[in-house]
């Protein structure tokens, strides 16, 4: 169990790092355009681009830490995010953060490693929890959109982003020491794992839960800084300050969520989280001023963590054969899934001058993925009682 431990610790640490790295830019986005000049769509384009490929080398990177372990894949993720950090930090176009910013994406990736490789250590019925614990990792976009925006105001911007290089090396450092050399491994070609598991419809399912869940997280730790200044008049450190407050929320839900998985049964879990989800998303649709605008954000926060984790306790539990290539699936819809809300809110408001709209559209969404749980729950207790019927 002390193997076990050490790599929990390290593991979920790196996690911290790479999302720490991953919201550089949006973090610090109102200073940012005061050296850089950016319309509100590029700055909406900006504060996405990250989020593509810390969605799509998600698939990847989970599919490699089942063939070379978790410890190969930190390393060499931290060494590549060393050019894209310090190309952030000498930007001064629209471009070069459009550059700087995809290739963030790789902190946003690592989270596919923890989640494919920590259930080796764990028996079945803790997984859940342990994948939640993991998750904490989310904190680190807090640690980056509360600290970057006031380390910013003494040293600024550009020397700020520079900061994070050391953290880096730090972490590239500590994974060569205590990463396990001898984790356990898989053989099959992504190509087998993919055929293998394709035409499951509980894979889709569980990608469309993460893709509102994380997605929504996603969406609003990369939006609500801008957002928040643009709609509410509100300072960057106090933005700062209030998008940590919703993604420390958020996170600390995530191990909740995995431990109520391994207690009851997940889709109860779920049904609440899309019944709360629907409800509170009305609450922002229709918000009048800043203090509504913070309970419905919060609340939200509460329930995609609880939702999060829960989500990650049913991947193992149906595809522990290939886990890596699921987990990569999953998790990498999921965080595409904070990609379009940006975009969309600012077509909206482009449109008809307000968000409603768009807020509204996420009410919608989650009311069906709760029609889906329910049928997935009912269909799931009509399977269990036909095997008792024929037992």
């Amino acid at each position: 169990m002390k193997k076990a431990s050490i790599q929990l610790t390290l593991q979920t640490m790196s996690l911290v790092t790479g999302f720490m790295i991953w919201v550089i830019v949006s973090s610090l986005m109102p200073m940012i355009r005061e050296d850089i000049y950016l319309t509100n769509s590029e700055v909406s384009i900006v504060t996405a681009i990250p989020v593509i490929l810390g969605s799509l080398l998600r698939i990847p990177i989970g599919f490699y830490t089942d063939r070379y372990g978790s410890r190969k894949l930190f390393i060499s993720s931290f060494i590549a995010m060393l050019f894209p950090v310090f190309y952030i930090s000498v930007a001064d176009s629209f471009v070069d953060l459009i550059i700087g910013g995809l290739f963030l994406g790789i902190g946003g990736a690592v989270f596919s490693i923890g989640v494919t490789s920590l259930p080796k250590y764990y028996p079945k019925e803790k997984q859940g929890f342990i994948n939640g614990i993991y998750g904490i990792g989310n904190i680190g976009t807090a640690v980056t959109s509360f600290g970057a925006p006031i380390i910013a105001e003494s040293i600024g911007w550009q020397k700020t982003v520079q900061v994070y290089l050391i953290i880096i090396m730090i972490f590239i450092a500590l994974n060569i020491l205590f990463g396990d050399r001898n984790e356990k491994k898989s053989r099959q070609s992504m190509v087998e794992q993919m055929k293998a598991v394709y035409k499951n419809t509980t894979l889709w399912f569980l990608t469309l839960f993460y893709f509102i869940t994380f997605g929504a997280f996603v969406a609003f730790t990369m939006f609500l800084p801008n957002f928040l200044v643009n709609n509410f008049q509100l300072d960057s450190v106090d933005a700062g300050m209030r998008t940590a407050g919703f993604i420390v929320i958020a996170t600390l839900m995530r191990p909740v969520g995995g431990y109520l998985g391994d207690k009851f049964n997940s889709y109860i879990i779920l049904m609440f989280t899309f019944i709360f989800v629907t409800l509170f998303s009305v609450v922002l649709a229709f918000s009048p001023n800043i203090e509504w605008f913070t309970v419905g954000s919060l609340a939200i926060g509460v329930f995609v963590g609880i939702g999060n984790g829960t989500v990650f306790k049913l991947v193992p539990l149906y595809f522990s054969n290939h886990a890596g290539i699921v987990n990569g699936i999953v998790s990498a819809m999921g965080s595409l899934g904070g990609f379009f809300p940006p975009l969309v809110l600012t077509a909206v408001h482009n449109l008809t001058g307000q968000y409603s709209i768009a807020f509204m559209a996420l009410s919608e969404i989650a009311l069906a993925c709760l029609v889906i749980v329910v049928w997935m729950y009912d269909k799931e207790r009509a399977d269990d009682r036909k095997v008792m019927n024929h037992s």
